[in-house]
């Protein structure tokens, strides 16, 4: 959702990882853009205390661009190449999922590399936290981010402010902390890694490795 807003929160996305199948580039006219689409792979790997394994996981992103970069960076991309990009989150109105919308992106010849998937933010608690405790007994905070961060539109040539709604799912002793001490309204900045609910939706959260407090 597009509207005038005052706060302007950092919402900033980096994710390395393989191109699930070649980018799907259309063009739109008045004015004359190229829009790209793909799906970007990024993959996690670590040790599990509990099995004594390691375990992987493998994330799947929906990623948008427009303008030259389209025709610089992803007119000759092929499935399973490399691709870094930058970017931040957007709402796809037209197809009503929740994506990330890059402003750069650089190719790579297939091969394997160690997956980026990182998200830093800021922005205000909307909603209670709620603690939540697993089915192995670990303890969850989960709070709900309103984020609202200036973008530059290439469809519109405009500067708006973008408000945007995500989970923010917080692990451990900092759960505890901010369960004691998070009220609706505090201004938090989070850094972590960008993940899916196990939804029909496939629902974006941001998986926290830290949350930082700050009291206005």
């Amino acid at each position: 959702m597009i509207e005038n807003i005052k706060s302007n929160h950092l919402c900033n996305v980096t994710l390395l990882g393989n191109l699930v199948a070649k980018p799907v580039i259309r063009y739109q006219a008045n004015p004359i853009l190229a829009i790209a689409e793909f799906t970007l792979a990024t993959h996690s790997r670590w040790f599990d205390k509990a099995s004594k394994q390691y375990k992987e996981w493998t994330s799947y992103h929906v990623v948008k661009v427009i303008g030259d970069i389209v025709e610089r960076s992803l007119v000759h991309a092929q499935k399973g190449e490399l691709i870094l990009i930058q970017g931040y989150l957007l709402n796809s109105k037209k197809a009503g999922r929740e994506i990330i919308h890059a402003t750069y992106a650089q190719t790579f010849a297939k091969g394997y590399a160690r997956s980026i998937n990182q998200i830093h933010c800021s922005g205000q608690v909307n909603s209670p936290i709620q603690l939540v405790t697993t089915e192995q007994d670990k303890e969850l905070a989960e709070i709900k981010l309103t984020i609202n961060h200036l973008v530059y539109s290439p469809i519109t040539q405009k500067i708006n402010t973008l408000k945007i709604e995500r989970l923010v799912h917080v692990w451990g002793k900092q759960a505890h902390y901010l369960n004691e001490h998070l009220q609706i309204g505090d201004q938090v900045v989070v850094d972590g890694k960008l993940s899916y609910l196990n939804n029909v939706d496939k629902s974006q959260f941001i998986e926290a490795q830290q949350v930082i407090l700050l009291k206005q």
